[in-house]
């Protein structure tokens, strides 16, 4: 019937067909290779720690990041070590994701669900900050909602 239509294309189709309306996003983001994954989030993770190395070194003003709220270097040094301890366990996981079947640990995607949700949140966060969070920090932070939620979405 639809067919006799003409109407095949037209995107009601993905409707009649029984397709849900975000499942072109689930097979767009299946197209990402996993290693490709994989290694956006290693690089997601590596320019986190670069950035707050830079801050720390003093190279990159704590004034810049946390939407300008430190008033101070010192209220700004145990952030960025925590981010960059965080990262290095980010770094860790996403490595044990690329190197084993996560459909086989049930954990594996809640984990990585939980990712999603934390970075897309730190990614609304960072549209609102200092402009060096809304254009670098938040291109960054894209990176890691997209690398997680590839490797969320793999297939069980």
């Amino acid at each position: 019937m639809v067919r006799d239509l003409g109407i095949i294309d037209y995107p009601i189709n993905k409707i009649l067909t029984g397709r849900k309306r975000g499942d072109f996003i689930l097979v767009k983001l299946r197209k990402i290779n996993m290693k490709t994954a994989v290694f956006m989030g290693i690089i997601f993770y590596s320019l986190t720690i670069l950035i707050h190395f830079l801050i720390i070194s003093k190279r990159i003003p704590f004034t810049w990041v946390n939407g300008g709220r430190s008033e101070s270097f010192a209220e700004q040094l145990p952030i960025s070590i925590i981010s960059i301890v965080i990262s290095i366990i980010g770094v860790v996981f996403t490595i044990i994701v690329g190197r084993i079947k996560p459909y086989k640990w049930r954990v594996i995607p809640v984990i990585c669900w939980f990712l999603v949700v934390l970075w897309s949140f730190g990614f609304i966060q960072q549209l609102f900050g200092t402009p060096f969070e809304v254009m670098v920090c938040s291109l960054i932070l894209l990176i890691g909602v997209i690398s997680n939620l590839r490797m969320a979405i793999e297939k069980v």
